[in-house]
């Protein structure tokens, strides 16, 4: 499938892979943060470091991968034409829905950074599977392509 990529569809589609694995590795990370952020009192020196590894998860790993696969996730989609398929809606469907989530995690930082601790330890724990059930879902639909 080369479509207007041509020879660079492979090497497009390969670091798509690549950065997904980045955001993935990223929004598995971010939960368990906050888990481990909670059980620290509010502006004490173990606080400050938890909400400069945040910080740090966010800016150097999340943002720019976010962005990045989106842009070449929709480059792969518009060269195989893949908007016509059903498949992909699901797909598209499920990873905006993520990106959703990753807005929610974002937030979520920035209120533990304020002192707030909105969320519950258990609640915490089961967001912290969300990545792994995307993933599945999504590499069954690029996969497997079963509608």
């Amino acid at each position: 499938m080369e479509g207007f990529l041509g020879a660079a569809w492979l090497w497009v589609k390969a670091a798509h892979i690549i950065f997904v694995i980045f955001w993935m590795a990223g929004m598995f990370m971010l939960p368990r943060f906050f888990i481990y952020h909670q059980q620290t009192v509010p502006g004490s020196a173990e606080d400050k470091a938890w909400i400069e590894r945040e910080t740090r998860l966010r800016y150097i790993i999340l943002t720019p991968t976010i962005g990045i696969v989106w842009l070449l996730g929709l480059v792969l989609a518009v060269n195989a034409g893949a908007f016509s398929q059903g498949w992909f809606h699901a797909k598209l469907a499920i990873v905006f829905a993520f990106s959703g989530y990753h807005g929610w995690m974002v937030g979520y930082a920035k209120k533990l950074a304020r002192g707030e601790r909105r969320l519950s330890e258990k609640t915490l724990r089961m967001a912290n599977e969300i990545p792994g059930i995307v993933t599945a879902l999504v590499v069954i639909l690029a996969v497997v392509r079963p509608f």
